[in-house]
């Protein structure tokens, strides 16, 4: 059942053309759907944990999101209905109730092994993960979708989580948070990778790989920076206590040389306060608001 028929990307041509055109994609936002969607909730599964994605199960993982439907969205293109494939995919899964299954408690040793360098953030994760009560839970927030697809699905689908919470928490399920954990991905770029890839996206206006004023590397870091693969990742990094960049265990541990192939992929976990969450949402929907003419509030039965 669509939950929403949100977002509309527009692709105008540069307005010097001989030919201006204009291509426009209409994004629907659903429950997970165990009848269809399993195959591609876990082809982003591979691709949200990457090299390291055996290491989780991700069979397993795909059916723990499809088991708990009325949490989470997932966004695809109009034209296809229901029985599409899902682009993107927004939920939380209680890290707590859930610590037994394979996939959390790997998932959770993973955080824990990849923060050893923060003593303070591997702290906090150490204490959140080792709750025996519900008082204040973990939160694991699996958000992915396909990289060319526009930041503005993000916005409706952190408000519409927010409510099914406020849902679920009427319903006296488990969903009350303390925090919020968030595991992505970012790509490092040598000073000559970052340039190269400046000048190719200025004739590209579909480029969307975040190349100008996004690196979170600080001056002096070696020329380069690193980016996001998701723009919106940055609202969630402004809004978290702590964020740590690591490199993935199945990584060659041969040094990167100037003629690799390929990105310098790494992963990126992000820990928010449950308090921040609110504005978090506010300011993602601020920042990557939906144009007018691409959005329909109403819910649909």
């Amino acid at each position: 059942m669509a939950k929403r028929k949100q977002v509309t990307e527009r692709d105008e041509s540069d307005s010097e053309s001989d030919n201006p055109t204009s291509i426009s994609m209409t994004f629907d936002f659903f429950d997970p759907n165990p009848n269809v969607d399993y195959h591609a909730l876990h082809r982003l599964l591979l691709q949200l944990f990457h090299t390291d994605s055996l290491l989780f199960n991700p069979h397993a993982l795909v059916e723990l999101v499809l088991s708990q439907p009325l949490v989470g969205t997932t966004v695809k293109a109009s034209d296809g209905g229901m029985e599409a494939d899902p682009m993107a995919l927004l939920t939380v899964i209680n890290m707590r109730v859930h610590k037994a299954h394979d996939s959390i408690k790997a998932i959770g040793d993973y955080v824990l092994k990849k923060s050893a360098s923060d003593p303070v953030f591997h702290g906090l994760l150490q204490s959140l993960l080792a709750k025996e009560d519900g008082e204040g839970d973990l939160g694991l927030v699996i958000s992915e979708r396909l990289i060319n697809m526009p930041p503005q699905v993000a916005a409706p689908s952190y408000k519409m989580l927010a409510n099914e919470i406020l849902w679920a928490l009427d319903d006296a399920e488990p969903y009350q948070f303390s925090y919020y954990l968030f595991i992505s991905r970012v790509y490092v770029l040598t000073a000559e990778e970052e340039e190269t890839m400046r000048v190719a996206s200025r004739g590209n206006k579909r480029q969307r790989l975040p190349i100008a004023g996004t690196s979170t590397t600080k001056e002096g870091e070696g020329g380069g920076g690193t980016y996001p693969f998701h723009p919106e990742d940055e609202v969630i990094a402004a809004h978290a206590l702590h964020t740590l960049d690591f490199a993935f265990t199945s990584t060659p541990s041969e040094p990167r040389d100037a003629d690799s192939f390929g990105l310098d992929v790494r992963g990126r976990i992000m820990l928010v306060k449950s308090e921040r969450m609110g504005d978090l949402a506010v300011a993602m929907e601020e920042t990557y608001r939906v144009p007018v003419e691409g959005a329909s509030e109403q819910m649909e039965e």
